[in-house]
């Protein structure tokens, strides 16, 4: 039997276009909720290591803006629903960790013993504490998927010895609390490099009453949509074992790992990024095996699945420089970032005078020259004259789409998805 949507990721797209919060929101959601459900059993390997589909992804923006915990919530609600999934606790205390992996332990055929949960945190300060150095270096290494085993001490002086342990983790904050609580080395340590943010500042629209919405589909479709994607994803926790990249995607992604180290990495510094920019690849083929899972069973990596990873991976990474520019000390990456975020809201440009009135209340006139500044010489910003005055306009930062005889996809430009197919 056929599955019941053609991409899951596309279907969860269209399952939840009544709420607010921006795409990408819902699409890191639908990646984290795929992974979730394949846990620890499913791997690429790498002869020396294998790379494995569990996730740090965090959901950045403005308090109150676009409902991050809401958009969080929906996705894992489905994920909830697959038997064999297990939830971590919200909060990282060694104690309540080492618990939730023990209760989680399971023995599967031609794997062995495992691990896994996957931790939903709505507030990441619940469970992150940046400046722990011995927490971020036991996160990094659950990341990475390791299989040696993990010991802790427990009450009563007794030790948990945790086989093969994963952690798959979504989590939600605001620019405001990365700025209080990440230091400057957390940004170019393991964890941050590990971590994929995914920004939002705006909604993507405007909808008061979402149940009006969905109440006037009498054909209830929703209700069909949403007993699908969880059937599916009950099939797609089935599978196990390696998946393999083909020919073509091997050919791919050497050509790509070459072209990424030797012309160089537009829009990132490389003293403050070099860690994700190490581990992007790592990103990209983990996103690859959820790319495959949304779409069908055989475990097998195309070229198009690959394509579509590294377009999603790379499409972040115009909003990471957002992300931290408020990190630290530097007060002038802060104004950067402030007159990003402005002009970002004006498409066709905005007048200079009006972008300087817009700002003043947040940086002097000396502040907003050196920030400009350092915008023009860094390709973020450009200006131009009009009869309207000087018009400064955002530059696009996206990395460009690899020239393939396919246009490059992104599960956000496949068509609405296909239900109730056999």
């Amino acid at each position: 039997m056929g599955r019941n949507v053609d991409n899951w990721l596309t279907a969860y797209i269209e399952y939840t276009k009544y709420l607010e919060a921006p795409d990408q929101f819902h699409l890191w959601t639908a990646v984290g909720a795929i992974g979730g459900a394949l846990r620890g059993k499913c791997w690429i390997d790498m002869g020396y290591f294998r790379w494995k589909p569990n996730f740090f992804i965090v959901l950045v923006a403005p308090p109150g803006v676009v409902s991050k915990s809401t958009t969080l919530g929906v996705g894992m609600e489905l994920l909830r629903e697959v038997d064999g999934i297990h939830f971590g606790p919200d909060s990282s205390t060694w104690q309540a960790i080492t618990d939730a992996f023990v209760e989680a332990e399971v023995v599967v055929p031609s794997v062995g013993q495992m691990s896994c949960i996957t931790v939903a945190a709505s507030e990441l300060g619940t469970f992150l504490d940046p400046k722990n150095r011995e927490m971020l270096d036991v996160l990094c290494d659950l990341w990475d998927g390791r299989s040696v085993p993990w010991k802790r001490r427990t009450k009563g002086d007794g030790v948990s010895e945790i086989h093969n342990p994963w952690l798959n983790f979504l989590g939600c904050t605001t620019p405001g609390w990365l700025q209080e609580n990440f230091p400057v080395v957390a940004i170019r340590g393991g964890f941050a490099s590990r971590t994929v943010f995914v920004y939002g500042e705006k909604k993507r629209q405007l909808i008061a009453y979402p149940k009006l919405e969905i109440d006037k589909d009498e054909s209830n479709e929703r209700k069909k949509l949403r007993l699908y994607l969880v059937n599916d994803l009950k099939r797609i926790a089935l599978l196990q074992g390696e998946f393999r990249l083909t020919s073509d995607a091997l050919r791919y992604g050497a050509k790509w790992y070459g072209d990424h180290w030797t012309k160089g990495h537009r829009g990132l510094d490389p003293e403050v990024f070099g860690g994700y920019i190490a581990r992007k690849q790592t990103h990209i083929h983990k996103v690859a095996m959820v790319v495959s899972a949304a779409t069908r069973d055989d475990m097998s990596i195309t070229d198009f699945d690959l394509m579509t990873a590294e377009h999603l991976v790379t499409m972040l990474e115009q909003d990471m420089t957002e992300v931290f520019a408020s990190v630290g000390d530097d007060k002038t990456a802060q104004a950067m970032n402030h007159i990003l975020r402005t002009v970002r809201h004006y498409p066709k440009g905005i007048k200079l005078d009006q972008l300087l009135g817009n700002c003043i209340s947040r940086m002097g006139k000396r502040m907003f020259d050196e920030a400009m500044e350092g915008l023009y010489k860094s390709n973020r910003l450009a200006s131009f004259s009009s009869n309207l005055g000087v018009i400064v306009r955002l530059l696009d930062t996206h990395p460009e789409v690899p020239n393939t005889t396919e246009q490059t996809p992104t599960p956000l430009e496949v068509p609405a998805p296909s239900v109730g197919a056999t």
